[in-house]
């Protein structure tokens, strides 16, 4: 009974903010993993938001596609949480039953950014960014993150640049923006952004 009361609150969650989020991605499959990516898309990252998407895994018949969608909404939660080998086994799976998944691979990239796996990151988000990721400003932001870890702070700044130019009132671009042309490079990434 607690998970139909927790699942019922996701899908209000979801409901009552589905109009303020951008697209993202979204299961066409049962209530459970529709509510698994409701979840993911209101910044969910509760261990309650994780343990509805494992059960929707676990016991809805899920198409392929929703399959893949579930697992990269899992991961994102997981990817907020800091649990970045779970997410990227998460995307992993998700990348075998849809391969070209773009949120798949710039979520990736974005764990592999906060595990300070800068090179394999970029990798992962040129990737996404090809494939035509639904949230470019995210990917962009991520990049740079992954370009100041590895110390090309040119490159950084024109992807937080580009980022700023998608979503102008993005704080969070603007601040490591500026970080940079104070001469002030991090110890890595600071916060990374989930493309949910």
């Amino acid at each position: 009974m607690k998970l139909a009361v927790g699942t019922f609150a996701l899908l209000l969650l979801g409901a009552s903010s589905a109009a303020a989020q951008p697209a993202g991605s979204t299961v066409t499959g049962g209530g459970l993993s529709r509510a698994c990516s409701e979840a993911a898309r209101a910044g969910g990252s509760a261990s309650q938001s994780e343990q509805l998407c494992t059960h929707a895994l676990e016991t809805e018949r899920l198409i392929a596609q929703d399959r893949a969608v579930t697992l990269v909404n899992r991961g994102i939660i997981r990817l907020r949480r800091g649990n970045y080998g779970q997410a990227i086994a998460d995307f992993n799976y998700a990348l075998r039953y849809r391969p070209g998944f773009a949120e798949a691979y710039v979520n990736r990239g974005a764990a592999y950014v906060g595990l300070h796996r800068f090179a394999d990151g970029l990798a992962d988000i040129d990737r996404a960014l090809a494939l035509g990721v639904q949230r470019p400003e995210k990917a962009y932001y991520n990049r740079g993150l992954a370009y100041e870890g590895l110390d090309d702070l040119g490159a950084a700044s024109e992807d937080y640049r580009r980022a700023l130019q998608i979503a102008p009132a993005w704080d969070l671009a603007r601040r490591e923006l500026a970080l940079i042309a104070d001469g002030r490079k991090g110890p890595g990434p600071r916060e990374i952004a989930p493309q949910s």
